[in-house]
């Protein structure tokens, strides 16, 4: 091993000491609302009191800093950097806030990714946190094997999936790595579950049904929540504004507060 890579984990192991829970979100299949959950995650714990960080791993299609309405990151004298909090008192971490250029596409080999990866870990001042977010990009390679590998800590992981039957097909492979990696899985989110018509109330199941409950009992694991779809959650995320936070008391809003609520019931039992 050279002096560069065991100061990296030296580095790693340090930054990390100090968080109490790492999270990974991942679903293997793109297009669920992945990232959508994890923001809400977030935004919603650090709301109730906790300390909270993001990391988006998601270098190619980040996103993460939008939907919180970050605009910049910082850096610290001795090159760490510094996270910003932002007005939702949550810490980012994303390639897309070291970019000269929002549009510049990141074209990196799997290699360089696992790097970068590590190196954003080691360098990352993140302070005392309760809960660290990896928002993990869609499949089962390199991000995700580098993540699981890198951090044994690791609290667990939580699936997200929408209805369909391809979806669950996929979301199983994400798991069934999460297994033979030995890394817990906390949970299954339903995204996207059903659409309920404004104008009628009649509800409609777009995308199919039962894919959550399948999922979770293919995998031995929990339900956390079946979000549904919703209109106003996709404008404001583009504002960066989190749904948790609209203050409508829609059931999208108050499926994300439940979602919440069960985290940190799971979390306290493992603890």
């Amino acid at each position: 091993m050279s002096s560069d890579s065991r100061r990296d984990d030296g580095n790693l192991a340090k930054r990390l000491s100090s968080v109490k829970n790492v999270i990974a979100v991942m679903s293997g299949k793109g297009g669920v609302g992945k990232s959508t959950v994890t923001v809400n995650l977030a935004v919603g714990l650090a709301s109730r009191g906790f300390k909270v960080g993001v990391f988006d791993a998601d270098f190619h299609g980040p996103s993460i800093a939008k939907m919180l309405g970050v605009t910049e990151g910082l850096y610290g004298a001795n090159d760490s950097l510094i996270l910003p909090s932002g007005v939702r008192g949550v810490k980012v971490l994303s390639i897309d806030l070291m970019l000269p250029d929002k549009t510049m596409p990141v074209i990196w080999r799997g290699p360089m990714k696992g790097n970068m990866i590590k190196r954003f870990l080691s360098d990352a001042d993140w302070g005392s946190l309760d809960y660290l977010f990896i928002d993990l990009p869609p499949g089962t390679g390199d991000e995700p094997l580098s993540i699981m590998q890198l951090i044994p800590s690791i609290k667990g992981i939580i699936l997200v999936t929408h209805p369909s039957q391809l979806s669950e097909f996929i979301v199983d492979k994400a798991g069934n790595m999460a297994k033979i990696l030995k890394i817990p899985i906390l949970g299954v989110v339903e995204n996207m579950s059903c659409f309920k018509c404004p104008k009628c109330g009649s509800t409609y199941n777009i995308f199919g049904e039962g894919a959550g409950e399948k999922i979770a009992s293919y995998l031995k694991t929990v339900l956390l929540a079946k979000i549904p779809l919703d209109l106003e959650a996709s404008k404001l995320a583009d504002t960066g504004k989190p749904v948790i936070l609209a203050g409508n008391n829609s059931e999208v809003e108050k499926a994300y507060d439940r979602l919440v609520d069960e985290l940190i019931k799971i979390i306290d039992v493992k603890a």
